[in-house]
């Protein structure tokens, strides 16, 4: 297995013309047709087992070697965003209004090449390896089900049974060269949370009259942000709530019957996920009752933590290390982005971690963020 980073090196020209040819046709969501084709085109002729979603167009293929039953699983998501690329590249999307703007493309194809380098070397391991290519990371369209929770649902971690699993992500802002990690809880759980606050209309030069909803939600606003500050043990795990879009009233001097309310909950404690729906139900509720309004409050879990075992961690550190030289890999801090990898952690040990996709000498704080129009990942980062 020694010559596997040079075999990755001998191909990546090849690694980098699939990352192109996918980049330049992203698709978003459940339905990825012409991702899926190209996929299963690389995969042609490299004796895997390969089969598709039932319910979302997503690729297993399996390479079966080795005496042990033993199965490790090796997982790239492969949906693009709803953004238009702003960046002037030679393989800039053709797609107006969709982009791989957070580098699935790469994920994509660095799972390719393993998947190409493992099968020539199948008679070098001692169990099976399964590859999945996963769409809707970035969420099903409203009302499905999709990503990796759904893939769970479908099977993916059995026939054969997964034994352990891997994932990565390149990050814009981190050098090539690179990577981060942090073993236990790594990327935060994300929830939607939506208030409804019910109050009584009048007109707007005779509050008294009536129960003003606007004035109500911005109380709830306020106290959503003391739930962070003052009721959550920060020194335990990060809590950040997020109020992202707020919408009432219909004219100037009038006083409306409702306002409306959503946003993001992220937390990195399963317990203080919990906890902090409860006080997020508690305080929109009392604040409304003290005003003489109503408040309902609906929360849904889009994600889980994403979580390392500490043991899978420990075991694979040193790997890392001689791959890549110890000063080169990074004990990271806590994520509050979210990640759907986080499902298949439910039903074996899991690894996910943070490869460096900016280019070598470039300032962090100048690297086009992750979701923008200019996202930008150098191609050397990839083998």
């Amino acid at each position: 297995m020694s010559n596997f980073l040079a075999e990755a090196r001998e191909i990546q020209d090849e690694l980098a013309t699939l990352r192109r040819k996918i980049h330049q046709e992203p698709e978003i969501g459940l339905d990825l047709p012409k991702t899926q084709a190209k996929i299963l085109a690389a995969l042609d002729g490299l004796g895997l087992e390969i089969t598709t979603g039932k319910a979302l167009s997503s690729v297993t293929a399996v390479l079966r070697a080795g005496k042990s039953d033993k199965t490790v699983l090796l997982r790239a998501d492969m949906d693009a965003l709803p953004v238009t690329e702003l960046a002037d590249l030679p393989y800039k999307s053709q797609i107006d209004g969709a982009m791989h703007a957070c580098g699935h493309d790469t994920h994509v194809a660095i799972l390719m090449t393993v998947a190409e380098i493992l099968s020539g070397m199948r008679d070098q391991l001692s169990g099976s390896v399964k590859f999945i290519f996963q769409p809707a990371e970035e969420g099903a369209p409203a009302g499905e089900e999709g990503g990796a929770a759904l893939m769970v649902k479908e099977g993916v971690m059995e026939n054969p049974k997964v034994d352990a699993i891997f994932g990565l992500h390149i990050q814009s802002g981190l050098e090539v060269g690179k990577v981060k990690y942090k073993s236990g809880s790594l990327m935060a759980a994300a929830d939607w949370f939506s208030i409804t606050v019910k109050g009584k209309g009048s007109h707007g030069s005779q509050p008294w009259l009536g129960v003003d909803p606007i004035q109500v939600g911005a109380q709830i606003i306020e106290g959503l942000q003391n739930i962070v500050s003052r009721q959550s043990e920060l020194t335990k795990a990060p809590v950040v709530i997020t109020v992202g879009k707020i919408h009432g009233g219909v004219r100037q001097n009038i006083i409306s019957e409702t306002c409306e309310m959503s946003g993001t909950i992220r937390t990195l404690d399963s317990k203080m996920q919990l906890d902090v729906h409860e006080k997020i139900k508690r305080t929109a509720k009392l604040i409304a009752a003290a005003n003489g309004a109503e408040a309902d409050v609906t929360i849904e879990t889009k994600t889980l933590v994403t979580y390392n075992t500490p043991e899978l961690v420990k075991k694979m550190i040193p790997t890392l290390e001689k791959t890549l030289g110890a000063t080169n890999v990074i004990d990271a801090e806590w994520v509050t982005g979210a990640e759907d990898f986080s499902y298949y952690g439910t039903k074996a040990p899991a690894f996910f971690f943070f490869l460096g996709g900016m280019p070598k000498g470039q300032n962090s704080s100048q690297a086009p963020p992750h979701h923008t129009a200019d996202f930008y990942v150098d191609n050397s980062g990839m083998p």
